[in-house]
């Protein structure tokens, strides 16, 4: 059965998601259309390219997860050197191996714009910083003058995955200038809404996958100092606008997998972790989907 398919941010812990999907496979559903942001972002990417959960699983096992970090001498020198570079680069890292793995692995699919996925296939979502906007990628790309065929898709997965301060903002070239993006996480990291939709007839299932518990059963934010107050801050900004959204109706519709113990940035897992994290996944996603009712 045709399904369409949102998945959630979550930086590395993303790699759950590659164990749910192994469970949608199993259960025989196939997704029609593809919507996530950051981590769910690259998911969504590599599924609607036409990759299988058993490829994904060969190659998060094959990725030395810190390649995806650029090289940087300074980065290893004294912490004021760190501070530095985020203060004028607006990043620890570039992103540029990041995009460069994405680019490899989907041209392995033939993939190279949005004009080789099916239309509407595959929607991301990225912030837009410079003129305070969420953005829909590939659909909002004609409001900067940019023809969306033949946008990379590796370039708008890696504008939906552009953690703040830690990569560098994508510097997107527009008709007005330039405006800086980065991760749709902190503005929508959950965009269920794009395809499920109040007072709206769906065209085929809908089912969501989020690194995080549901609603009712998330924990309170601890603020005993700034840095706890920062967190909860980005916690807020990432989580509230879905949360609005997600009613008990849409909550039948989505796996929840909480992802605790696990940094976002936690780029040093070893194999076995990443197989933890991939199988925990798998079973979070096959025991909802045994009484999952379609709706």
């Amino acid at each position: 059965m045709n399904i369409d398919g949102v998945f959630s941010g979550g930086g590395i812990k993303g790699l759950a998601l590659v164990g749910a999907y192994q469970a949608i496979e199993e259960q025989g559903l196939k997704f029609k259309r593809l919507a996530g942001t950051s981590a769910g972002a690259i998911i969504a990417g590599f599924i609607a390219a036409g990759y299988k959960s058993d490829n994904l699983i060969n190659i998060m096992d094959e990725i030395d997860l810190p390649e995806l970090l650029d090289k940087n001498r300074l980065l290893s020198s004294v912490p004021i050197i760190r501070w530095l570079m985020v203060y004028r680069k607006l990043g620890l890292y570039k992103g540029d191996a990041l995009e460069q793995w994405l680019e490899e692995k989907l041209r392995v699919r033939g993939v190279y714009t949005f004009a080789d996925l099916p239309p509407g296939a595959l929607r991301v979502i990225a912030s837009d910083l410079t003129n305070g906007r969420l953005m829909v990628l590939p659909d909002d790309l004609d409001k900067y003058g940019v023809p969306k065929e033949t946008f990379p898709v590796a370039r708008a997965i890696r504008m939906s995955a552009s953690l703040p301060y830690f990569f560098e903002p994508v510097r997107l070239k527009s008709l007005d200038g330039l405006n800086l993006v980065v991760d749709g996480g902190v503005l929508s990291n959950f965009p269920m809404w794009l395809f499920d939709k109040e007072n709206t007839k769906k065209v085929r299932p809908v089912l969501g996958i989020k690194l995080s518990p549901n609603i009712q059963e998330r924990p309170k934010n601890k603020i005993h100092n700034a840095i706890g107050m920062y967190d909860a801050l980005f916690q807020t900004m990432k989580d509230a606008h879905d949360s609005r959204y997600i009613s008990r109706k849409h909550e039948t519709n989505i796996i929840f997998i909480p992802t605790e113990g696990v940094l976002t940035t936690e780029f040093e897992l070893t194999v076995e972790k990443k197989r933890e994290l991939i199988e925990y996944g798998y079973n979070k996603a096959k025991d909802f989907l045994r009484s999952w009712s379609y709706g």
